[in-house]
């Protein structure tokens, strides 16, 4: 009899030992599901538990470098735009999420000028812009003058993604330099003017990570420019104005050095 028993509690202690064990909420989730369902589910939990994710090699993640650049010094707009310039209260800035592209001007104002009147110069381009177009404020982002120094335009911040007022059909998502200047076919343009230019362009569009030899992809928001509105358009994330608008900016001679100009930027970025 004692060897009955025995005998008896090693058979039932094994059959516990092969016991599958139903997690608690096992019978809520395949109380519905037909027999055959449930014991396949069943063997997929079973095999969830007693496989471990260590025992598989972990995969590397590809890892994404950021091109950026170093920001230029920039001239504040406080040191152009004097009170008496500004007789109303502008409304508040508006913003964007990223700037993507940026778009070169001329400002078709005179050549010869010397550096230290540019605040005036930027001060007569706002008054035009504010008085005579009854615009909100000056439409430029930045303003670069023929001895390379940059000037902060329109209010909002330098850092952030201010709408403009630049590029018709384009000012979102963008950045307008204006060149201060008239650069049709034939005038020279001064290398540290085009230097400061890729220099702004590739900080800029560096802080979304965009290369400047690139395109990329705007939608228009106004029929005036050369895409209807609603369209989207393909356009030089480094671009002329004459590229998204009818016009001959920013002029010939400035047209012709953005290729060299996006491949300096793209250097400054880090980029090969």
């Amino acid at each position: 009899m004692r060897a009955f028993r025995a005998a008896f509690r090693r058979t039932t202690v094994a059959r516990r030992r092969r016991r599958v064990r139903i997690p608690g909420w096992a019978p809520v989730v395949l109380g519905p599901l037909p027999g055959v369902a449930a014991v396949v589910v069943l063997a997929l939990c079973a095999s969830g538990v007693e496989r471990a994710p260590t025992d598989r090699p972990s995969e590397a993640r590809p890892t994404t470098v950021a091109h950026t650049a170093p920001r230029p010094v920039i001239v504040p707009r406080s040191a152009w735009l004097t009170e008496e310039a500004t007789p109303g209260r502008p409304p508040p800035p508006r913003y964007d999420d990223r700037v993507m592209a940026v778009f070169v001007h001329h400002t078709d104002s005179p050549n010869a000028y010397d550096c230290a009147e540019t605040p005036r110069i930027i001060r007569y381009l706002y008054a035009g812009q504010t008085g005579a177009r009854d615009w909100d404020d000056i439409g430029y982002n930045f303003l670069v003058d023929r001895c390379g120094i940059i000037y902060e335009g329109r209010a909002g911040g330098i850092t952030r993604a201010v709408t403009g007022a630049h590029t018709q059909g384009f000012n979102h998502r963008t950045a307008g330099i204006a060149a201060i200047g008239t650069f049709t076919a034939g005038v020279r343009v001064p290398r540290v003017m085009t230097d400061a230019i890729a220099a702004l362009a590739a900080w800029k569009l560096g802080l979304s990570d965009t290369d400047p030899r690139a395109t990329v992809r705007l939608v228009s928001s106004n029929s005036r420019s050369r895409f209807s509105a609603g369209t989207s358009a393909v356009l030089p994330a480094l671009a002329g104005h004459t590229d998204a608008f009818m016009t001959s900016c920013p002029g010939a001679s400035l047209a012709a050095l953005l290729p060299e100009i996006r491949q300096l930027a793209a250097r400054l970025q880090g980029r090969a």
